[in-house]
């Protein structure tokens, strides 16, 4: 299987280049005031408002460095309901995309982020899974993809 390698800290993921839509450069954000802090903040993707999550802080990291090779990972974020979005991930240090052998991967055995899925042991240590589903809590989802009939109600 095919993955889009990144660091959150000093550690190495990967996500599943089939949810990848893009990766851009990464641009200034437009500060949110009084969101979670797991959100940086939104970004303008083709004319649209994209909310962008910090994987450092949704990890409970503080805020990554901005190094040369972050990114922000555009992915098609689908919630449980079966609703389809785009959302932005920040990532440090972006590596590239690796072939993984699934045959590979095992359980970690710990369930410290629910997000958190397999790893896989190469030549330059240990890769986990982020699995793209279970990244946002149920609060953060409501929080970042209201209906558009409440957004409509929330408007003066």
């Amino acid at each position: 299987m095919k993955l889009l390698v990144f660091h959150i800290g000093t550690d190495r993921y990967g996500l599943r280049l089939r949810d990848v839509v893009r990766v851009v450069p990464l641009l200034e954000l437009k500060h949110l005031p009084l969101a979670p802090d797991a959100v940086a903040g939104l970004m303008d993707y083709h004319g649209r408002s994209v909310p962008v999550i910090d994987l450092c802080r949704a990890s409970g990291l503080p805020s990554g460095e901005d190094y040369f090779d972050t990114r922000i990972i555009v992915v098609d974020y689908h919630t449980p309901e079966g609703a389809s979005h785009p959302l932005g991930l920040r990532a440090e240090r972006v590596l590239g995309v690796r072939e993984v052998d699934a045959a590979q991967l095992a359980d970690s055995g710990v369930r410290a982020a629910p997000f958190l899925g397999q790893v896989a042991g190469d030549a330059d240590g240990m890769l986990q899974l982020v699995e793209l589903e279970r990244l946002l809590p149920a609060a953060l989802r409501a929080t970042l993809f209201q209906p558009a009939d409440q957004a409509e109600e929330r408007a003066p």
